[in-house]
């Protein structure tokens, strides 16, 4: 049967996505592991403060939540690229199961907070080989770009509730029913995550040549990351999405300060995950030509409405400029997706895990850069400054940004492809 769905100008709609053999079950399974990975850190964030009263500590069961990703993604994720996908996925998910089942065990015994640290630090570790399994998966399950290119959309709204979910169900479970009960709904997430991809993704064996032992990954790792910095496509589209992390980051990490005691900063928090949501169900009804057309001009208009809180405005005159930042966040979606396409198949691995720790380490990098700005001003002129930054840099990579062969590697990319006969 020959696939022609989305060919054209004809954009396919959210129900042709879901209607992909195997995606709706895999779509799923990688939502309930995201709400196990938000539930796992709110949760022992929970306990640290009962225990500490600490908004300090706090913070840093947080921060230790996101250090072992990036090492995750860079260092364990390539090994995706050396065994089949669907095996990867399912260890990670039994695995961090099993440093849940240890997490319980250590808040029913009372165990010491660095303990507790160290197993959740190899919780999100294990997470970075997920991640990169996942993305590499729903790749391949589509045979038609231009449907996969709407899978991408799909997905970035997935990841923006989901995050909203496991924070909000975590934080629930924690208060009401205690953290022992908290930690065993994560549980059931990683099991059931692992269960689905047993029993529904393919197993395709892995292509391309691999080195031998530690010595060989290490290699294979050094080859990759020099792949993507020499690519002249993949390398500007990461290096993009690393800059304009320090005008996404700087309304989330000072909103609660711009907000003070009026009780608005959970409100203006959201308020740019609320319009990048909008946004992208905006740009997802183009065609994915015109949506890699428009990733250089949404991200140079992205840190414009911020520019405006230099002016001290109203808070809820914050929160629309919040909101609109957000919409013209969309770019992200047709670059991830053409980030995706133009790698090759036997790399993306590797290059997947690669640049999602450098957009981790980006966006870790700009909170601490937002803090710090608004530390030494203040915070309506932090997101200003932040934005005025993030605003330069994208304009020196618009400058000498490569659209020739950014739309040659896009025509290839979308090219129609005929799937293989049922």
């Amino acid at each position: 049967m020959s696939s022609s769905q989305g060919a054209g100008s004809v954009v396919p709609t959210y129900a042709a996505v879901l209607g992909v053999p195997r995606f709706l079950p895999i779509f799923l399974a990688n939502a309930l592991s995201m709400w196990g990975d938000y539930i796992a850190r709110v949760t022992i964030a929970a306990v640290v403060f009962e225990r500490t009263s600490s908004p300090l500590a706090t913070a840093t069961t947080l921060a230790v939540s996101l250090v072992p990703t990036f090492f995750g993604r860079s260092l364990i994720g390539p090994i995706v690229d050396r065994f089949p996908y669907k095996w990867v996925l399912i260890w990670s998910h039994l695995l961090r199961a099993a440093c849940v089942l240890g997490l319980m065990w250590l808040v029913m015994q009372g165990s010491a907070l660095w303990v507790m640290f160290l197993v959740l630090f190899a919780l999100e570790l294990i997470g970075g080989a997920s991640s990169a399994s996942n993305m590499v998966l729903v790749t391949d399950l589509f045979d038609d770009r231009h449907l996969y290119a709407r899978a991408v959309g799909l997905g970035a709204m997935s990841e923006q509730f989901n995050q909203a979910i496991g924070l909000a169900l975590g934080g629930a479970l924690a208060a009401l029913l205690g953290p022992e009960t908290g930690l065993l709904f994560d549980l059931v997430t990683f099991v059931v995550a692992a269960l689905v991809i047993l029993f529904v993704a393919p197993l395709r064996p892995v292509s391309g040549e691999r080195g031998k032992g530690l010595r060989g990954f290490v290699r294979d790792l050094s080859t990759a990351a020099g792949d993507l910095a020499r690519h002249p496509v993949l390398a500007r589209l990461v290096t993009l999405s690393a800059v304009a992390c320090l005008g996404i980051a700087a309304p989330e990490a000072l909103a609660i300060p711009i907000a003070g005691q009026n009780g608005w900063g959970g409100v203006l928090m959201a308020a740019p995950i609320v319009g990048a949501v909008v946004g992208i169900l905006l740009i997802g009804r183009w065609d994915v030509h015109q949506q890699n057309r428009s990733i250089v001009p949404l991200a140079l208009a992205m840190p414009l409405p911020l520019l405006l809180t230099a002016l001290h405005p109203p808070t809820w005159v914050v929160g629309v400029l919040f909101f609109g930042s957000g919409m013209l966040q969309a770019f992200m979606v047709p670059l991830q997706a053409t980030f995706a396409l133009v790698t090759e198949p036997e790399l993306r691995g590797r290059i997947f895990s690669l640049a999602g720790s450098v957009s981790i380490a980006a966006a870790g990098a700009s909170y601490l850069a937002a803090g710090w700005v608004g530390q030494h001003t203040n915070a309506h002129w932090g997101v200003t400054i932040c934005a005025a930054a993030c605003l330069a840099l994208v304009a020196v990579l618009a400058a000498t940004w490569p659209h020739r062969r950014v739309r040659t590697a896009v025509d290839r990319a979308y090219a129609p492809t005929t799937s293989h006969a049922a």
